[in-house]
């Protein structure tokens, strides 16, 4: 079925992580056209609740939750949040992520290494962690990734970027086999600039 020019996701409940702005509110409100409800996780909530009066004003269909995805307390009360508001977990969007620093990498700090790591890679970790529990229950589900280019390339002064953008391609395959079985099934997107 088809809504509004795109394949109908009503019923769905989708989690977006990093949802306030750019990939992330793009993914929400094309979740929203398709007629999902949508999850607008975000670690600014202030800036997710103006995305959120946005793209559904009557917040009949939306639910900010503010989140660090690199807090596994945190990952699993966003999921849990999302069972309580909408009864259950269809889809999963992984796209909270940073940059980092742009330097060559024997100018990259040990606090900068991590922190990168925090958010790119063990966020989609602690964010599957939360969530696959609801979704290998229903026997139902989508988790998508958002990778990058630079996760297959890798990209000049951007090595702690590329290394968790290939880590989070990588956690995608293993996961993919790990749960197909299930009814659950596991993708990664690489945008380019």
């Amino acid at each position: 079925m088809v809504k509004n020019g795109f394949y109908s996701l009503e019923e769905r409940v989708a989690i977006v992580t990093g949802a306030a702005r750019g990939i992330g509110a793009a993914i929400s409100e094309r979740f929203l056209q398709a007629g999902a409800r949508v999850v607008l996780a975000e670690v600014d909530s202030s800036e997710a609740q103006r995305t959120a009066r946005r793209l559904d004003p009557s917040g009949d269909r939306s639910e900010v939750v503010q989140v660090d995805v690199t807090s596994l307390p945190q990952t699993q009360a966003m999921a849990e949040q999302a069972v309580q508001r909408f009864g259950r977990i269809d889809i999963l969007v992984n796209n909270a992520g940073i940059a980092g620093p742009n330097k060559p990498l024997v100018e990259v700090s040990e606090e900068e290494w991590d922190r990168v790591t925090a958010v790119n890679l063990k966020g989609v970790f602690l964010c599957c962690k939360a969530v696959l529990p609801f979704m290998l229950k229903n026997r139902y589900g989508h988790v998508i990734n958002i990778a990058s280019i630079a996760g297959k390339e890798g990209n000049p002064n951007l090595t702690p970027y590329s290394a968790t953008k290939a880590g989070v391609i990588c956690l995608t395959k293993a996961l993919a086999k790990e749960v197909c079985t299930h009814g659950v099934y596991v993708n990664s997107i690489t945008p380019a600039d």
